[in-house]
């Protein structure tokens, strides 16, 4: 059986997609960008440390609506826009995967440099769990 996850602790998808997606022990978390949950207003223009917080804090919620963790995330893909932002986001990744992640067994990760589809989105990340 599959499910919609939602939840108003991250923001609403913009177009025609679900916040996350469950089927099975099968958690899959749409794309999230740097947007205030109650506003869906773009946050911290120009600051990807603060963007890519921003960003995980709203993947956490999808997967908590879901019923996982960030520990239970198996696979997290990081969108990009400049490769110059690379290790300001990876400081910040890091700081959030040691303080959600007590187990130690770290998530995959892929990051990608795209074009995001809003001017103002330094960062997207969307996250597949696997949850028991």
């Amino acid at each position: 059986m599959k499910t919609e996850v939602r939840t108003t602790d991250a923001p609403a998808p913009a177009w025609v997609f679900s916040q996350g997606v469950r089927k099975g022990p099968i958690l899959q978390v749409s794309g999230q960008g740097p947007q205030d949950p109650a506003t869906s207003e773009y946050l911290h223009p120009g600051d990807v440390k603060a963007q890519t917080l921003r960003t995980l804090e709203n993947v956490r919620a999808v997967l908590e609506a879901g019923g996982a963790t960030v520990e239970d995330v198996v696979m997290f893909r990081v969108y990009l826009t400049k490769r110059a932002d690379f290790a300001a986001m990876n400081e910040v990744y890091g700081e959030f995967i040691d303080k959600h992640v007590p187990g130690g067994v770290k998530p995959c990760r892929t990051t990608i440099f795209v074009e995001l589809p809003h001017e103002a989105m330094l960062v997207e990340i969307d996250a597949q769990a696997v949850i028991g």
